[in-house]
């Protein structure tokens, strides 16, 4: 009997993804401690810190039945043979190559949508509601399901359907053509998502008139950020968490911040918090993090060019008649350990920007003990983990901890203190 490596390689990297983020998972419920650290007191009151661990248990306990019953249909599918199934009976409808690979991923896209479904809908309406944070109405909560699988359909579908056609149709240089093609793409959703896409979800509403406003221009004009407008967003439609955040480019660039943010932090939080968000800007993070984007989709599209025509990948899976699309969905499997290994490292980097663009808020706003408080406050609504595991945060934080963040604003703020001691 011959031995299929695709099938070992492809049931080893989904068992390990899984056992790792589960013993993440472990340690991290292991790690909430009964006491805050000293250097996080006076951040939650009692009986919040006890809802802040509460949550994360509660929270990390419902991530491991989700991703165990997801890993279980995966293989259980998988085994039964459902792949061929599917691509059979999608290929006796009669329709091109081109609407056949439509509708395999689509089906398989919509089936793995529906049977998280449950699972969005209870992490919503029953954890999220029990802590506090769910504003979101069913009815909200259905028609953003739907503009979501619209847009996939629209937008995704389009890109899918042009790099089938290219792998079909291009030769050996089609992972280059389709490189380029997912690259316009990006650019174009990047450019379109604040005006056209955004506010399909939320109401953007320009900042009223008012001493907020003045002084988050007064600041851009100190650090010369071209800003026309900023926006508040309406976040309390759907929780009462708090955010701020940087999107789009160009003409189309816009900064957010949460109704629910402006609500519980004072104008100098405030303006350290858009701060930060200009730091991503003024630091470049942003561009950098689309050209790591661009590369990191041309080595998937030259890694998939390699393996789309290797007859085991298919036979692992029990297809009779090997196609692009199917082809696509399998290395998607295969490429599960790459992936790991490069989401690690664009955290890694991430961190890095975190830091940055903090040192950047600390340094313009005059003011790093209001970037301080502003952390610790959204910290404290979150009701954020203050002492994760250094695994776990390791393998899913793009932030930095509460506590690291503090550590290297307040090193800062010692450094420029003593710099100005000895210049007088």
């Amino acid at each position: 009997m011959t031995i299929n490596y695709f099938f070992i390689i492809i049931i080893v990297a989904l068992i390990a993804d899984f056992v790792l983020h589960l013993i993440a998972n472990l340690l991290n419920i292991k790690a909430l401690k009964l006491e805050l650290p000293p250097e996080l007191e006076g951040i939650y009151a009692p009986q919040k810190y006890h809802n802040s661990q509460e949550y994360t248990r509660v929270n990390t306990r419902f991530t491991i039945i989700e991703s165990t019953f997801m890993l279980v249909v995966l293989l259980a599918f998988w085994f039964i043979g459902g792949f061929n199934y599917l691509d059979q009976l999608v290929r006796s409808w009669g329709f091109t190559p081109l609407v056949n690979g439509l509708l395999y991923i689509g089906i398989l896209t919509l089936a793995s949508t529906l049977l998280s479904l449950p699972f969005s809908v209870y992490d919503t309406f029953v954890i999220e509601e029990r802590f506090g944070f769910n504003r979101t109405t069913p009815r909200t909560f259905i028609l953003d399901l739907f503009k979501k699988l619209g847009l996939e359909a629209l937008l995704g579908g389009s890109l899918l359907a042009c790099v089938l056609l290219l792998f079909e149709h291009s030769g050996a240089h089609a992972w280059l053509y389709c490189w380029a093609a997912a690259a316009a793409y990006s650019l174009v959703v990047q450019f379109i998502a604040p005006t056209w896409i955004m506010p399909l979800f939320n109401k953007f509403t320009p900042m009223a008139s008012g001493e907020l406003r003045d002084a988050i221009f007064n600041y851009a004009a100190s650090v010369k950020f071209p800003v026309k407008n900023v926006f508040v967003m309406d976040g309390s439609k759907r929780s009462s968490r708090a955010n701020a955040f940087f999107t789009g480019f160009g003409h189309n660039k816009r900064i957010a911040l949460y109704d629910t943010l402006i609500a519980k932090q004072t104008v100098p939080e405030m303006v350290s918090i858009l701060a930060h968000e200009v730091g991503h800007y003024k630091k470049k993070h942003i561009l950098k993090g689309m050209i790591i984007g661009i590369l990191h989709t041309g080595f998937l599209f030259f890694l998939l060019s390699i393996f789309l025509h290797s007859v085991g990948l298919y036979q692992a899976f029990g297809i009779e008649q090997p196609s692009i699309y199917t082809g696509f969905v399998f290395f998607g499997l295969l490429y599960t350990p790459i992936e790991l290994l490069l989401s690690l490292g664009m955290s890694v980097i991430s961190r890095r920007h975190e830091y940055e663009a903090d040192r950047f808020a600390a340094e313009t706003a005059g003011a790093p003990h209001s970037l301080i408080e502003a952390l610790k406050k959204l910290s404290s609504d979150n009701l954020s983990n203050l002492t994760p595991h250094p695994f776990y945060v390791f393998l899913n934080y793009s932030h930095p901890t509460l506590l690291q963040r503090l550590h290297a604003i307040e090193q800062y703020y010692k450094q420029s203190s003593q710099s100005e001691k000895t210049q007088d």
